[in-house]
This record gives structure tokens, C-alpha cells and sequence, in this order.
């Protein structure tokens, strides 16, 4: 690969993975709390609120989160009926009481017999797997797993085994399991490797990859976040979404 092609990414990644990034981007909201479980119900929460403008990401996701007390984990596994009932008026685009009732379900099931939400993504990463997407894949069945889901919350949880690039969750995992010490990713999970992580394909992203002949596929899907992610690979071998910075930075800040 182009060795100024290198220094330029690297350059970008070193100019926006710093704490100056946090405040305008939905990885704020995971920030806010010190507790694992708390950083990972919320992290989850704005991710998948996470398409369209940043600021409104933030607060709609801050909006949620004030109708659980600020307590995400304890609200999730003690809530009573009549806190349940706060959550009614929620909203978000598509998103909405339905999908939010369901989503607290999965979590208070999910916690009542693990400690950390990485099982519910690591379960299905076989030990030789270059990827993650076998976790996906399982993620998405475990996630509806419990009995009477709402058939309309299924199209707020993404699998490769339906095609979609994935973009949210992968931008959830960089979050959880990217731990470089540069401030922004939380990297509190250890059962899944900066290694296996797909860069998240947005607008911004495909845009720069494509005029940086990083990316050539025409369909914005899975194959084309692993033709990415793995032309990224070739620039860090153990640390590819590392250049999600620098791609979303010079699309989203710099315009490039």
C-alpha cells in the first residue's frame, strides 16, 4: 500500500482519537458511567439510536436514560410496573415504547445470569474466526430469543446473516473492546480482539474509503465492511478499526 497513503490515515487517527472527540459524538453517553454494566446498557442504547444527527443521538439517548433514574443496570433488572410505565412516551425516529420495553426485557434476562453483555457477543466467536461475524450473527438470534417478540424490533438489531454492514453494533464493539488508552474507546471487554473488530459503514465512511480506493464494492453490505476492513488490515494488522477516526473524521469534519 502507498506509504503516504499510511501516513496520512495515521496522521488523521492520531488528530481525532483523542478526548477532544467525545463530546460531540454518541460515545459521550457510555462516558457518563463508571459501573460495567451501566457503560454497557447505555453504550448499547446509543448505539442503536445512532443514525442521523449526533447531537440528537446524545440527547434522545440522554432522554432514555433519565426515565431509568440514571441507573441503566438497576433499572433494568428491578424495575417495577409503574416504572415501566415511564418509558411509554419514548421516542426515537423509528424507535420506539415497543422496541424499548422489549430491549429492557432482553437485558433483564440477560443480567439475571451474567455478569458482562461481551458473552452475549463472544458466545459465538469460534477461537479461529479473523472476524467477528459469527458473534453477530449470534448476537442477533440470542438477542430474540425470549418468548413474544415484537416483530417490529427485529429491524432495530442488524446480522450479517441478512447482509446489512452492521454498522451500529460494530461501532458498539469498537467502543467496548478498543482499550489503546487514547480516552475515546472504553475497552472494558477482553474475550474479543481489537483484531476482529469491522470498521462501521456509514455514508461519511463509504464516501472516503471509496475516493481513497480503500473500498470498490457498490453495495453498501457486509461484504463490503469485510473489503474495508480488510484493506484496513493491511495497514494494522492487529488494530484495523483504529482508521473508523480517520475516515469518519475527514467525512464528517473535514468534508473531504
Amino acid at each position: 500500500m502507498n506509504n503516504s497513503l499510511i501516513k496520512f490515515l495515521n496522521s488523521k487517527v492520531d488528530l481525532y482519537n483523542q478526548p477532544s472527540f467525545i463530546g460531540q459524538d454518541p460515545v459521550l453517553i457510555p462516558h457518563r458511567f463508571s459501573a460495567k454494566q451501566d457503560i454497557e446498557i447505555a453504550g448499547f442504547f446509543a448505539a442503536i439510536f445512532a443514525w442521523g444527527n449526533r447531537t440528537t443521538i446524545i440527547n434522545k439517548s440522554n432522554e432514555l436514560l433519565q426515565l431509568m433514574d440514571n441507573a441503566p443496570y438497576e433499572f433494568c433488572l428491578h424495575h417495577t410496573s409503574t416504572d415501566l410505565k415511564k418509558l411509554e412516551k419514548f421516542k426515537h425516529r423509528t424507535f420506539n415504547a415497543t422496541d424499548v420495553l422489549y430491549f429492557v426485557e432482553f437485558f433483564k434476562q440477560h443480567y439475571n445470569h451474567n455478569n458482562s453483555l461481551e458473552s452475549a457477543f463472544s458466545k459465538g466467536v469460534k477461537k479461529k474466526d479473523i472476524t467477528i461475524e459469527n458473534g453477530l450473527v449470534e448476537f442477533y438470534n440470542y438477542f430474540f430469543s425470549l418468548d413474544d417478540v415484537p416483530d417490529r424490533t427485529r429491524k432495530h438489531i442488524s446480522s450479517p446473516a441478512k447482509k446489512s454492514t452492521c454498522k451500529r453494533l460494530n461501532m458498539y464493539l469498537r467502543w467496548m473492546v478498543r482499550n489503546d488508552n487514547k480516552g475515546v474507546d472504553l475497552g472494558i471487554w477482553n474475550n474479543i480482539k481489537p483484531a476482529q473488530l469491522i470498521c462501521p459503514l456509514d455514508v461519511h465512511v463509504i464516501r472516503v474509503a471509496k475516493k481513497l480506493g480503500l473500498l470498490t464494492r457498490k453495495q453498501n453490505d457486509w461484504q463490503a465492511a469485510l473489503e474495508l476492513t480488510g484493506e484496513l488490515r493491511k495497514l494494522d494488522r492487529t488494530d484495523p478499526v483504529k482508521y473508523d477516526f480517520a475516515l469518519f473524521g475527514l467525512g464528517v469534519i473535514e468534508h473531504y
